[in-house]
């Protein structure tokens, strides 16, 4: 037969009868005929053709799985790891068999393959798996999946594979399927997830089993598990697609056809889901239990991140609409008499946070308007969940301010529709809405007080129509009663409804029911405070803290009006037990009464003109004020009046200064003011031991740590008693005369703390300014704000003051430091300096009131009413409001000596005043948009006075006024209003330039960052560069948030292509970012992203794209080639944007620049690939940075392999490249995070020194850049941080083993730059700046003591003693220059250097000579 003599046939028998191998047989056949590609694939499809023949398929794939598997499998295509060629001719040969199988079943071949295939997904599934990962596969599951989904993608494409049967076979299996499975075959397109969900026969199991497996993934997603990014992805595809099938425009659930399965699979999931997570919240979840992390992940897919690859708004609308029915709507276990009773707990601030994030992302996709409507739809329509209906509605006062407007509209339409029908509903809904909402503060919504008032107080009230409407609304009210909280019982008692005489027995019945009520809550309603807040549900105060309260208010109120309010008078009499057991003894608590009559004492002395004080308690309460004043202690500034126990020269100073205090009501007394002052003068130098010659003594400037000032206790005390002195002689003088006429006394007793004890006056101004500025009462506050003025008076006679940067090395004169002295940091910091600012100004314009507005310029800092008008107009709303003529006040000084001023009255005051507003049209003095920018980037976010709400009304009402102001440093806020700002201002400067010109100007924003950078000390130390560094990062910062024309300009033209703004940025780039923002070599990825998008948006307006481009970036290799490096480090991210931008405005192909970068990363790709390496285009350098980059991103064991090709390189473009490599190496020591190790660094550098020292190419230059080297200094110096050219040494010598000997001597400049690059470091290292690259432990290479830098000095020394006799004379030219400069550095070396330079013969005639 044949087949038993093929055998011997192939054996064949040689001479004598021995047999030959197969080997011998073929090695003769291969001799005698020559290779035929034709006849090798005729060879091939012959094999195929008889395999084929005589293999059945079964017997086919058990060889292909072993001789241990008993069942059909493709475990070999699976775990297939060669190469991509293999395994399409195994997947064309195991093609091949499942079509003779399936024609010799008679089935298709779809259906067979099919079914093979799901077989092997469930085998993957139902390997061994991790526990933990119960829907996501593990990294070997995931391998042999993509093997099996590789074949079946070929299947696929032969028409070899029905979808149908595989979709049938995965559900027979459906118990060992896993989630991440299915996604995969939805991803690469074997099936669709809609294909696979049709097919199922059940779709209640199949909606099951996705929410129990959607469940899993979201717990293992927050659980952080190693795969997260998969279990990420997978959600986002599965949550995007069930949104845009479930939520479609033509899906119709109700429609009388049988619909789509995969609509109602997906609404049924996602309903699951939500209700699922609603249960979840409403049992009290655990936190960080796992279903808490499961809620936590699901209600995450609301945000825009997951959804935001949907295009359309509407399935997104439509979804989010139906989720928030489903909250409103799910489980209404509730009443309303529960919502009555228990809605207090419902406020916004005691809503679950997972509840409030999930409301705060519908109110994204949903308008305020669409809100309210689907609000109202639902209650009208449905049965609802009374907690989340009101919890939403505190969520929706919140965010939203115009929620206040639509809500009140709302419960307008209910109460209208409640009393035209009698509707019990409308009415319930309206009250508990309004309780709601008012629950949020007057901020979000008026109180339930002034609604109840507004409703029902008036004839105009909804119960004022009928007999039939006021006897609905007290039926109401008093099925209310049992329910209500006694906040609400008491504003219905305090403010009853408006009801005709008539009817009075209904009010007269509901408020018998409600003060029943009350008594049996044991709340009483004559212990009511008369000011007591009864707009919200919270607990009651009790009646001894709410007197106090309502004392205070009842003296600001009599304070601002003269009178005993209206609310004391009546409580005198229809409150009396609250009046005289409460506020009475409250307002008459025993103290130490003030000599000059305040506030409280004059409304104490009203009240009893007015008999409403019992007489016998009036007494007890003077007798107890008598006793007070038996331990008088004055505590002014933290200073004792206590003479007797000071120093006689301190005793003798204060007795002067009560004289002088003592003459300051008495007008007869006033020309003896000048010899009183005098005699101060006179016992303050004796105090403080200073000789009458020392006042000649001239100080030209005044040294002052406003951080930490310190004094020594003597003139700590004298100066105590000079500020106290003033403000008491202020508080006096002012109570008989206003500032504009109380003579000269300020003057002249001002004049006593210039000259020597002028610093000591500064140092403990700024101690109490500073520093203990809010704790200061208001006669403190008003005695120094006066004295800053006299100081400013004489600014021209004092000298100036040195407090250090940011101020100027000149100092800063005496006004302006006060402005320095006054921060805006926190809430309290704000407020004193709006008290001390107000008092300050009003002070000077009213003393000053006859003289010119030069006059009162010159008393004032500009900075410091520059600062009064920023606080004003941030913190009073009224101040926003333009202003009439008619509403230009006088100002008046009176109330602000009293102690209990009122300081907001008085800054609006000042605001209006004529005097002030003149003043401001001042240019020096006007509120520019950078002094705004300056004080808001001092505020510290979490202590600022305005709340969320109050700033963002700042905001919108600051848009349309004369002044521009806003929020907080560092908050979206803030960086959202800037934005807004700078695209205004381009508009209008976009406005301003004629058609084809552009902006001459620079941006405001690099100016102040070029000031700000001057005034931070220079230098390399620590702290200097850590404070340069952070400043920088935050500018950055602020850049990256504006729009990019701030970096670019809006557009270039050929008359200016290069804009002022570009300068600008080139100029920060290269003198500050190069140095603290780059990463040796390139700055980081969102800076440049957004100047190439700013340039792109720029160079898109021009006549002519992509010239404009090319020219700008050809202007860039010179003026900042820092740009290009960054752009080819961080160009795979940045192309695709480019392009998408460039293609979208234009047809051509990138600009001609944009495709050298194109190029030079093709070239780098190229080179480290495997085949030969392309030509590098040119620029060389562009092409070695893009290949050091590229080389960075290479395995260490295989740099030194790709690195031989250098043999074919042009040797600019290897010189360049080693100066890139060389940056590496340095940033390898100086960043601990780098992302180059440095012993793969130092290989690199080593690699490229061989392949130039083979090539004999010199690369000393690289050592000795200038600026005045136009070709290489100026390019690779704009390039490199200044610090990493300061350790170029250190490089140089930590490649010594690596320098040819012969090619050291044979080079002329060798021994020159050798010596210079030792001497330097030698520098470094006694200047500490070696330490910045000692390598960390583990990390020390061997042979270049890099782990010690005096080793690393010594084998310099050593190699330069060695080197010196044997260079040539030649060698030694210019080397009395090097050592005049630095020759003291190392003795021995220059003496070695002289010694040899003076040697008799010339070592040039001992070398070999060059016959060729």
């Amino acid at each position: 037969m044949s087949d038993s003599r093929v055998p011997n046939s192939a054996s064949g028998q040689g001479p004598g009868g021995r047999r030959r191998s197969w080997a011998e047989l073929l090695a003769g056949r291969v001799k005698r005929q020559k290779y035929n590609p034709e006849r090798a694939q005729k060879l091939k499809e012959s094999a195929v053709r008889l395999l084929r023949r005589h293999q059945d398929l079964n017997a086919l794939l058990l060889e292909v799985e072993g001789p241990l598997c008993k069942k059909l499998s493709l475990s070999k295509v699976i775990d297939c790891d060669s190469s991509e060629a293999c395994a399409n001719h195994s997947s064309s040969f195991i093609g091949s068999a499942l079509q003779d199988q399936a024609s010799r079943l008679g089935v298709p071949v779809g259906i067979l393959s099919a079914g093979m295939v799901a077989s092997s997904v469930g085998q993957i599934c139902t390997a061994p798996a991790e526990t933990s990962h119960p829907v996501l596969l593990t990294v070997e599951q995931r391998k042999k999946l993509s093997s099996l989904l590789e074949f079946a993608q070929y299947l696929l494409a032969h028409s070899m594979f029905s979808r149908l049967s595989f979709c049938q076979e995965l559900w027979k299996i459906q118990s060992s399927l896993l989630l991440e499975a299915v996604w995969h075959l939805h991803v690469q397109g074997i099936v669709s997830l809609q294909e696979l969900l049709e097919s199922h026969p059940d779709m209640h199991a199949v909606g099951s089993w996705l929410f129990r497996n959607l469940c899993c993934l979201c717990e293992q997603i927050e659980a952080s598990c190693q795969h997260a990014d998969v279990a990420r992805a997978m959600l986002s595809d599965f949550v995007q697609m069930f949104v845009l099938r479930g939520f479609q425009k033509n899906s119709d659930l109700r429609r009388t056809v049988e619909p789509e399965k995969m609509p109602q699979v997906a609404v049924d999931v996602l309903q699951r889901m939500l209700i699922f997570a609603l249960d979840a919240l409403a049992a009290g979840v655990q936190e960080e239990s796992s279903t808490h992390k499961t809620v936590r992940c699901w209600f995450g897919v609301f945000s825009g991140h997951t959804l935001g690859s949907v295009i359309s708004t509407d399935p997104l609308k439509r979804f989010f609409s139906h989720t928030l029915t489903q909250i409103l709507t799910h489980s209404p276990v509730l009443k309303a008499s529960d919502a009555v009773q228990m809605q207090r707990e419902w406020s916004f601030a005691r809503t679950h946070p997972l509840l409030t994030a999930l409301y705060r992302r519908i109110f994204v996709m949903l308008s305020p308007e669409e809100l309210v409507g689907h609000l109202q739809e639902v209650l009208e329509t449905q049965e609802v969940h009374w907690q989340r209906v009101l919890s939403f509605v505190s969520a929706l006062v919140v965010c939203f301010s115009e929620a206040q407007q639509l809500l009140e509209g709302w419960v307008a339409h209910l109460m209208a529709q409640a009393f035209e029908s009698c509707q019990l509903d409308s009415m319930v809904t309206a009250f508990l809405v309004v309780r709601q909402a008012a629950l949020e503060g007057p901020s979000a919504f008026l109180s339930y007080a002034d609604w109840f008032k507004a409703s029902f107080g008036s004839t105009r009230g909804y119960h004022g129509c009928s007999k039939k409407a006021l006897v609905f609304l007290f039926t109401f009210l008093s099925d209310l009663v049992p329910f209500e909280s006694p906040r609400y019982l008491q504003v219905h008692i305090l403010h009853p409804p408006l009801v005709p005489s008539k009817y009075r027995s209904l009010l007269t019945d509901y408020i018998s029911l409600a003060k029943t009520r009350l008594a049996d809550l044991k709340v009483s309603i004559e212990n009511m405070g008369l000011y007591e807040d009864l707009s919200s549900a919270g607990d009651m105060t009790e009646p001894h803290s709410q007197a106090l309260q309502d004392v205070e208010k009842a003296v600001m109120v009599f304070e601002h009006t003269g009178k005993i309010p209206i609310t004391v008078m009546e409580a005198s009499i229809f409150r009396r037990p609250y009046y005289v057991s409460h506020f009475l003894p409250a307002l008459l608590t025993p103290r130490v009464l003030p000599k000059i009559p305040d506030s409280r004492v004059a409304f104490i002395e009203s009240l009893k003109r007015a008999d409403k004080i019992p007489p016998s308690l009036y007494s007890t309460y003077c007798q107890a004020c008598s006793a007070a004043e038996e331990k008088p202690e004055d505590a002014t500034l933290g200073v004792r009046a206590e003479s007797s126990s000071a120093e006689e020269p301190l005793g003798q100073l204060t007795a002067a200064l009560g004289e002088l205090r003592a003459s300051m009501t008495d007008p007869s007394q006033r020309d003896v003011i000048s010899a009183q002052v005098a005699v101060i003068s006179e016992r303050l130098r004796a105090v403080l031991g200073h000789n009458e010659d020392d006042s000649s003594i001239e100080i030209s400037k005044i040294q002052l740590s406003i951080n930490t000032p310190r004094l020594e206790p003597r003139e700590h005390m004298a100066v105590d008693l000079l500020l106290t002195s003033f403000c008491q002689n202020l508080m006096a003088a002012s109570s008989v005369a206003p500032p504009e006429r109380q003579g000269p006394w300020a003057t002249l007793f001002m004049r006593t703390m210039c000259g020597r004890v002028l610093p000591a006056v500064l140092t403990r101004l700024c101690q109490l300014l500073r520093h203990q500025g809010p704790s200061l009462s208001a006669p403190h506050v008003l005695g120094l704000a006066a004295l800053a003025v006299h100081l400013g008076e004489s600014r021209s006679a004092l000298p100036k003051v040195d407090v250090g940067p940011p101020a100027p090395d000149a100092g800063l004169p005496v006004p302006a430091l006060f402005d320095s002295l006054l921060t805006c940091r926190t809430r309290d910091s704000l407020l004193f300096c709006l008290k001390f600012c107000t008092a300050a100004i009003s002070y000077s314009l009213c003393k000053f009131s006859s003289q010119s507005r030069d006059t009162l310029c010159s008393c004032l800092s500009p900075g410091l009413i520059k600062k009064f008008q920023f606080l004003v107009f941030r913190l009073f709303s009224e101040a926003r409001q333009p202003l009439s003529q008619e509403d230009a006040a006088s100002l008046s000084w009176r109330p602000l000596y009293l102690p209990s001023a009122d300081w907001q009255r008085a800054a609006l005051s000042l605001w209006t005043h004529r005097t002030f507003r003149e003043l401001l049209k001042e240019e020096d003095v006007h509120l520019t948009y950078q002094d705004w920018l300056h004080l808001e980037l001092e505020i510290q976010p979490e202590a600022d006075a305005l709340s969320d709400t109050e700033r963002s009304r700042s905001y919108d009402r600051s848009e349309n006024s004369d002044f521009v102001f806003g929020g907080r440093t560092g908050n979206d806020d803030i960086i959202s209003r800037l934005q807004e700002m700078v695209a205004d201002l381009e508009l209008q400067q976009d406005l301003s330039v004629p058609l084809g010109h552009t902006p001459s100007q620079g941006h405001f924003l690099f100016g102040i960052f070029r000031r700000r950078l001057q005034a931070l000390t220079s230098g390399w130390s620590v702290a200097a560069s850590l404070q340069r560094q952070r400043e920088l990062l935050m500018y950055k910062r602020i850049l990256l948030r504006l729009p990019s024309s701030v970096l670019c300009g809006s557009s270039f033209q050929a008359e200016q292509p290069i804009t002022a703004r570009c300068e600008q940025f080139f100029h920060l780039v290269n003198s500050e970012m190069r140095n603290f923002c780059s990463l040796g070599g390139a700055l980081t990825q969102d800076i440049t992203a957004h100047f190439f998008r700013g340039l792109l948006n720029a160079c898109l307006r021009s006549r002519d794209p992509s010239l404009m481009v090319d020219f700008i970036l050809a202007k860039c290799q010179m003026k900042c080639p820092l740009i290009l490096t960054s752009a080819l480090l961080w160009w795979p991210s940045l192309e695709p944007v480019l392009l998408c931008r460039w293609r979208r405005h234009c047809q051509s192909p990138l600009p001609r620049e944009l495709q050298k970068m194109q190029g030079g990363r093709q070239f780098a790709s190229d080179f480290l690939s495997p085949e030969a390496a392309s030509p590098a285009p040119n620029p060389d350098w562009l092409s070695a940075a893009a290949l050091h980059f590229a080389i960075q991103q290479v395995r260490d064991e295989n740099v030194r392999k790709q690195l031989k090709k250098l043999d074919c390189q042009r040797e600019e473009l290897l010189v360049f490249l080693f100066f890139f490599s060389l940056m590496g190496l340095l940033s390898s020591h100086l960043t601990s995070n780098s992302a180059t190790d440095p012993l793969k660094a130092f290989h690199i550098c080593a690699a490229i020194l061989e392949c130039l020292e083979k090539r004999k190419i010199s690369w000393l230059a690289l050592f000795q850049l200038t600026e005045s080297d136009l070709m290489l200094g100026r390019l690779l110096l704009r390039v490199a941080p200044d610090q990493h050219t300061r350790l170029l040494p250190f490089a140089f010598y930590s490649l010594l083993s690596y320098f040819h000997e012969d090619g050291a001597i044979r080079e002329e400049a060798f021994l020159h730059v050798a010596v210079d690059m030792y001497l330097k470091l030698v520098q470094l290292f006694v200047a500490g700046d070696t330490s910045t690259v000692s390598p960390p432990a583990g990390r020390r290479l061997e042979l270049q003591g890099q782990d010690n830098p005096v080793e690393l000095i010594t084998k310099a020394r050593l190699f330069l003693l060695q080197l010196i006799p044997r260079c040539p004379k030649k060698s030694f030219s210019h080397m009395a220059e090097l050592l005049a400069d630095h020759g003291d550095c190392d003795p021995e070396v220059s003496a070695a250097l002289q010694s040899r330079q003076q040697a008799a013969p010339d070592a040039d005639l001992y070398q070999e000579p060059h016959l060729f």
